[in-house]
């Protein structure tokens, strides 16, 4: 069964920046976000896993989990996440901070975009598209 990791983008403020920012770091090779912690349930992250971001109090958009690297620097032991360079974005969903990275049942993990936009897409009854700002409003007052 496959679990996810949620973490907050620290000094990130949009989703654009963050692909600007990774961009840049791609071409010293693929992107590793170092983190002090190795998750426990590696098998089941490594098992079609992704690092779901939070921007602005929001999940906005996730990365696959392709591998987890064992780091050793001056402060002792870390794990390496290497991620898939592919930015997906999901529907916004409202997110409080916190520290390090928590787990994310696929149950509880937000639908990419794309998936919505097909739904939408093949609804025939659709009265017009929702920003993804409107649509996490919606959602919280339990409206959609």
């Amino acid at each position: 069964m496959t679990v996810h990791l949620v973490k907050v983008c620290v000094g990130i403020s949009s989703i654009e920046q963050l692909r600007s920012s990774q961009a840049r770091r791609l071409i010293a090779g693929p992107i590793c976000h170092v983190t002090k912690q190795r998750p426990q349930r590696e098998a089941e992250l490594l098992d079609g896993g992704s690092l779901y971001w939070i921007i602005k109090g929001h999940i906005a958009v996730r990365q696959r989990v392709v591998e987890l690297e064992r780091l050793i620097d001056h402060e002792g032991e870390k794990c390496g996440l290497v991620l898939d360079s592919e930015l997906v974005e999901t529907e916004l969903v409202k997110r409080g901070p916190h520290q390090g990275w928590r787990y994310l049942e696929a149950a509880d993990a937000p639908r990419d975009l794309r998936d919505i936009v097909e739904e939408a897409n093949d609804d025939e009854e659709s009265e017009g598209e929702l920003s993804p700002e409107m649509a996490a409003e919606l959602r919280e007052l339990g409206l959609l």
